[in-house]
């Protein structure tokens, strides 16, 4: 059952994808979008997951939120040293220091979250059959916004298409595969959490430093605002309807 409904979850993030590459031509209302998107799911999703999940305190602070900062370091290091090497190397270009492996990485991640979000739904299920839908609306409901923000993070550092599809791709079938999984394992509750803290924490620095300056660079209108206001809306509802 678990594999079945994830194949929902598969088709969303598809669909989330094919939007985000349809509207090129607003772009800032895409950035826009996928900055409240993103802080969305790390504030109202993620980071609520991961305490309850890892929030056993560490020297007076829970784990999660240790992790959490850890993964905003991590990603500001790693985009660091990256775009230190680029200019090294002479490179530069339209995107400025920005480099494809980042976007790549950040792609990544996402495609590991959705992995886990499998892993989640499969596990919701062998508790029981109510869990499994509650998990499941709120899986499937936000891998739209999965599918979106994977290929908006891949080709906004320059990549070519092939490679955002490739990334929205691996992204789409990672809930089917970690589902799966779940026939064979399940996975530890505390390292989940510590993951979704670590990975929160990435893809907050990414919202706030990369995607929503970008979005207001040429274009700061009052849409990209209301879309970014909208993102974490959309969110919002999702998370409540799972509730």
């Amino acid at each position: 059952m678990a594999v079945f409904v994830a194949l929902g979850a598969f088709l969303m993030t598809l669909a989330g994808g094919w939007v985000a590459q349809r509207v090129t031509d607003r772009r800032h209302l895409v950035l826009g979008l996928a900055g409240g998107l993103m802080l969305g799911v790390v504030g109202l999703d993620l980071l609520p997951e991961a305490i309850e999940a890892a929030g056993t305190p560490v020297f007076g602070v829970p784990a999660a939120l240790l992790l959490f900062v850890g993964g905003f370091l991590a990603a500001h290091l790693v985009e660091r040293l990256l775009a230190g090497r680029q200019v090294a190397h002479g490179a530069g270009g339209e995107h400025g220091d920005r480099v494809p492996q980042v976007g790549l990485t950040a792609a990544a991640a996402m495609v590991v979250h959705s992995l886990m979000d499998g892993i989640a739904l499969g596990a919701a299920f062998q508790v029981s059959g109510s869990m499994g839908v509650a998990v499941a609306l709120a899986v499937i409901s936000h891998d739209f916004a999965d599918g979106f923000n994977t290929y908006t993070l891949t080709s906004l550092y320059g990549n070519a298409r092939r490679k955002a599809l490739l990334m929205l791709f691996a992204a789409a079938a990672a809930p089917v595969v970690g589902a799966a999984t779940t026939l064979l394992f399940t996975l530890p509750e505390e390292l989940l959490g510590g993951y979704l803290g670590f990975f929160g924490g990435a893809l907050l620095y990414l919202a706030a430093a990369e995607i929503l300056p970008e979005a207001h660079h040429t274009h700061p209108a009052r849409s990209t605002l209301l879309c970014t206001i909208g993102g974490v809306g959309f969110i919002w509802l999702v998370v409540g309807i799972a509730e």
